[in-house]
């Protein structure tokens, strides 16, 4: 990644946004542009199911439970603004560069 991640600290979690692009071909995260992750997602934008597997695609690539990964704001855009507890600055960036 090219780009720095835009995020901060909250207690023991760690706060960033997403841009979500769903109806994409497959799911994957596909790096930070304006200080954004960004996300490729096979659902449709429908019935809170792109929300869903936002939080499973960030849960599964970083190990943590889908309970710990919430989305603080944005539930109905492309730009949200995740929570995720239990990982650190450092873990994230680690893990999303891989």
């Amino acid at each position: 990644m090219s780009e720095e991640l835009r995020m901060t600290l909250d207690a023991d979690a760690v706060v960033f946004t997403v841009h979500v692009q769903p109806r994409a071909s497959r799911c994957e995260i596909c790096g930070v542009k304006e200080g954004e992750l960004r996300l490729r997602l096979t659902s449709p934008p429908v019935d809170d199911a792109a929300n869903k597997q936002c939080v499973e695609l960030l849960a599964k690539t970083l190990g943590v439970a889908k309970s710990r990964v919430t989305i603080k704001s944005g539930a109905k855009s492309r730009h949200k603004v995740v929570r995720v507890e239990g990982v650190d600055k450092d873990h994230l960036l680690s893990l999303l560069t891989q």
